[in-house]
């Protein structure tokens, strides 16, 4: 049998606390699966820090990754087969796209594509092209298979609708994620019908439509993303322990670059300091690597390396305060000197951080970011941008919402027992 057709003997199933199933009959999503790639993703978390404030958002890009792919199959099985926009040639490639689509990911993705400047879309195009158990797999169905996998992913395919199943403004990526997120992290925010979702979704030659019966949902849906990113994604304890990972992984490369002796080399992070990262080098990296270094590091001889990655290890986060840099640049200044004169490093004991997220968009032409729309599908056949029939979404689209926090040691500040007064200052500002 041809290797693209092959199914298993038997049916794998896994059990998910967000699907209840996920349902494996091909051969080549099964080999994918037990690549070591695609299993190096259950060392990594999905929500990078978020578990210092939510204890059990533990889940990893594993999970998700292979929710998403339940998701896409169930489009494709129970509502897409047979439809005139959809051809069942490219089921198995929509699989696989699915199932990929975050292969890249780093440990603690976000603050470490922060740090070292990596795209994590880059190092999934590389692992599916590269020297990998990965692509010996997707190159068995044919040659040019690992590359038609990676444009999809890439969002330079062709195929606009597989494209859109997987990366657009309701995918399966997004309806994976809130589900997921909110069930480790205990919220209800991210609840929604998904089942009514999927059954009035229709396949369009260029990305996926929503039966204009099903809007209400879609609303839900929209609404249930906004209130995850503010009560969730953004929390503000979380983002103090990705400031203070952050700040650890700035400090040990400012230090290797100035020279300094590590009581243990960092083997795992030399390549990534000479900034010449090979694939082989990245794949190494998972949270547990980077959490041994933390732990080691808390002996280490440079106070400001060690005192960072104690708090990190052992939970003792910055606090936090309301900023608004358009109007208190000057205190910050201020409070910059006043760092100064208190013996502690502003560079790394007081940041600014800022979230922004925009819950909608409709179409923007020529804008960094374009974002395809929403459309419904009306019973005359005609389609309309999601925003003009939905008071709800109109309310939304368009409006960037962004939130700025100012971080800094508490501890350190409560300490008299030198420079007393300039901390005096300083909490006064801070208050």
């Amino acid at each position: 049998m041809v290797y693209s057709a092959e199914k298993l003997s038997e049916e794998k199933v896994f059990k998910d606390p967000v699907h209840r199933y996920v349902h494996v009959r091909d051969r080549v999503i099964w080999d994918l699966i037990g690549t070591k790639e695609f299993q190096r993703l259950r060392r990594i978390k999905q929500l990078g820090t978020t578990f210092l404030t939510f204890h059990g958002a533990e889940h990893s890009r594993f999970n998700h990754s292979l929710g998403v792919y339940e998701i896409v199959r169930r489009m494709i099985d129970d509502v897409f087969a047979g439809r005139p926009a959809w051809n069942d040639e490219d089921r198995l490639l929509t699989l696989c796209a699915a199932l990929l689509h975050d292969l890249g990911h780093g440990p603690f993705s976000h603050a470490f594509e922060k740090v070292f400047d990596f795209d994590h879309e880059e190092f999934t195009r590389a692992i599916i092209l590269g020297d990998t158990e990965v692509n010996q797999v997707l190159t068995r169905v044919s040659p040019d298979f690992p590359q038609k996998v990676a444009e999809v992913i890439g969002k330079t395919s062709e195929k606009k609708l597989i494209v859109s199943m997987i990366s657009s403004q309701i995918d399966a990526d997004r309806m994976d994620y809130l589900q997921r997120d909110a069930y480790f992290t205990g919220v209800s925010y991210g609840q929604f019908d998904m089942e009514r979702i999927l059954r009035v979704m229709r396949p369009r030659e260029d990305q996926v439509v929503i039966k204009k019966s099903g809007m209400h949902a879609v609303e839900d849906y929209i609404m249930s993303r906004y209130q995850m990113y503010w009560q969730v994604y953004f929390h503000p304890v979380s983002r103090s322990a990705e400031v203070i990972l952050t700040k650890i992984l700035h400090r040990a490369k400012e230090l290797f670059k100035k020279n300094y002796t590590f009581k243990y080399e960092p083997i795992h992070f030399i390549s990534i300091f000479h900034e010449i990262v090979t694939l082989e080098d990245y794949l190494k990296l998972d949270e547990a690597v980077i959490m041994y270094y933390f732990q080691i590091w808390q002996e280490e001889e440079d106070p400001i390396l060690s005192d960072l990655c104690r708090r990190f290890v052992n939970r003792n986060l910055f606090k936090y305060a309301e900023f608004d840099p358009a109007k208190e640049y000057k205190k910050l200044a201020e409070l910059t000197a006043l760092f100064v004169k208190a013996g502690i490093d502003p560079d790394y004991y007081l940041v600014v951080d800022s979230s922004s997220d925009l819950p909608y968009d409709f179409y923007r032409p020529g804008e960094e970011e374009e974002r395809l729309p929403i459309h419904l599908l009306m019973k005359n056949g005609e389609l309309r941008e999601l925003s003009r029939e939905s008071e709800i979404v109109d309310s939304i689209s368009g409006k960037r919402r962004t939130d700025h926090k100012l971080y800094y040691p508490a501890d350190f500040l409560e300490d008299e027992s030198n420079h007393s007064a300039v901390k005096k200052q300083i909490r006064a500002l801070l208050d």
